[in-house]
């Protein structure tokens, strides 16, 4: 094929003349020339001489009718870059000690043996059995309206909530992580993510806790007394609602 593309070329002072037939030359002045930009040029005239109507040599043939079959004719060289998009990320913004009641305002508490939050109505001098939580801020690569991302850590702890799928039904956990470092940025497409919670507010302190990983599963409460910390849907009949107050 070069061989081809190099006996059609002809040296000139002022560069290349290209040698087509019927009469057809194209003088090439830019240089130096690579045998593919050549080979674009060559296919280019081919083109064109496939698409004369009438002789070039003809005095009706003029510059413009030239011009006209080359911008018909032209090959189009195009680079394509591929461009790979960087994950979308949360990066956290800072961290706040809060406390944190259910809307019947029962206190959580953390069941060592079980590993699991409880909510329940502490008597008078068993304060010191309620958890308080290390609650981390995020910023969302694309910002929901009034929610923000968090992680929930147990305040003197490595434990921070998490939420799994089990089946068709996610479930809550604490989990320990010893790199807190970890969290301070969670890819989208991540498994970080089961970390995360959107916090939307309600009203004065009052919040509702979805899970990042599971849309429309929250953190939520029994009806009864000492029960279980778990994940519901909206139309559970528990307590989803949260009363979160950053402690001084």
């Amino acid at each position: 094929r070069q061989n081809k593309i190099k006996n059609k070329l002809t040296k000139h002072k002022s560069g290349y003349i290209l040698n087509m037939s019927e009469g057809l030359d194209l003088e090439v002045s830019r240089h130096p020339l690579t045998m593919k930009c050549v080979a674009n040029l060559i296919i280019a005239m081919e083109r064109i001489k496939a698409s004369i109507s009438e002789p070039v040599l003809s005095t009706d043939f003029q510059d413009e009718h030239l011009l006209s079959i080359m911008l018909e004719s032209i090959v189009e060289e195009q680079t394509v870059i591929e461009r790979t998009a960087a994950p979308a990320q949360f990066s956290r913004t800072g961290e706040l000690q809060c406390s944190i009641t259910d809307s019947q305002k029962r206190d959580l508490i953390l069941v060592q043996s079980s590993m699991e939050l409880h909510a329940v109505m502490l008597q008078g001098g068993s304060d010191d059995r309620k958890v308080f939580l290390n609650m981390a801020t995020y910023v969302h690569p694309t910002p929901i309206a009034e929610a923000r991302p968090v992680a929930l850590g147990i305040k003197d702890t490595n434990l921070y909530l998490s939420c799994h799928e089990d089946g068709d039904k996610p479930t809550l956990h604490l989990e320990e992580v010893t790199d807190k470092n970890s969290l301070l940025r969670v890819r989208a497409d991540s498994e970080m993510v089961r970390f995360l919670f959107y916090k939307r507010d309600s009203g004065l302190n009052i919040s509702t806790l979805m899970s990042a990983r599971c849309p429309n599963w929250y953190i939520s409460t029994a009806q009864d007394d000492q029960q279980v910390v778990e994940m519901c849907e909206e139309s559970a009949h528990r307590y989803r609602s949260f009363n979160i107050q950053r402690q001084s």
